[in-house]
């Protein structure tokens, strides 16, 4: 009889540790930017997730509309609505991974987004092993 309540304990031990990472929470939707800035919509593109900027709420100070910042002349032409700011992202454990592109520099970092607080998201983006967050809203 002990045998058998070992073995259990032991089979119960063995299912904990086999319980799967804490799976990434659904990011898809409409996230107004920090400061409600842009609305940018966040949908699946292939087998990853991507954002564009669905429409901007204020414009930028510099007056232009499209990506004049971008390094490559070529893009420079392209709209800031329907852009594309976040691309290639892949749940891992409770983030998503991926990259971020920031059209007031026309730089693209990497980043990780989660779930936050109260329906937020908190958008980070990283050089090297240094992030900065920032805090978007549900349009909901």
């Amino acid at each position: 009889m002990r045998l058998i309540a070992s073995v259990a304990i032991l089979a119960a031990g063995t299912l904990a540790f086999a319980m799967p990472a804490q799976a990434a929470e659904n990011i898809t939707g409409q996230w107004y930017t920090k400061d409600k800035r842009a609305l940018v919509t966040i949908a699946p593109c292939g087998k990853a997730l991507c954002g564009k900027i669905a429409r901007l709420i204020e414009q930028p100070k510099s007056g232009a509309t499209t990506d004049v910042n971008n390094p490559d002349p070529v893009l420079r032409k392209r709209k800031l609505v329907g852009l594309p700011i976040l691309s290639g992202f892949v749940a891992d454990g409770a983030k998503w991974r991926g990259q971020i592109y920031d059209p007031n520099t026309g730089k693209t970092y990497r980043s990780i987004v989660s779930n936050g607080k109260a329906g937020s998201l908190n958008v980070e983006g990283c050089v090297a092993m240094f992030c900065q967050t920032q805090i978007w809203t549900s349009a909901k």
